[in-house]
């Protein structure tokens, strides 16, 4: 009688997981996942890319103040020949 009663429960459990996973396979459940994984995703690369400029932007404020490039003139002279 146990013998049986754990052998029923047993298969009920295996239909049941199976189960799931079948619905997991299911289309729709496939497009919604790879959007939201695709989702999450970009999100970091943009995390990613705002941190990296953040970066970029105070070391290049750090190398400005460094070597006294805050100062510079705004005016340029080139010495361009036209090529003739």
């Amino acid at each position: 009688m146990i013998r049986r009663l754990f052998y029923m429960s047993l298969g009920a459990f295996g239909a049941v997981w199976v189960m799931r996973k079948l619905q997991a396979l299911h289309p729709n459940h496939l497009a919604r996942r790879a959007v939201h994984n695709a989702a999450g995703a970009l999100d970091q690369v943009r995390e990613f890319a705002g941190d990296a400029l953040d970066g970029a932007a105070k070391r290049e404020t750090e190398l400005r103040s460094r070597f006294g490039l805050d100062t510079v003139e705004k005016t340029y002279h080139y010495d361009v020949k036209d090529g003739r």
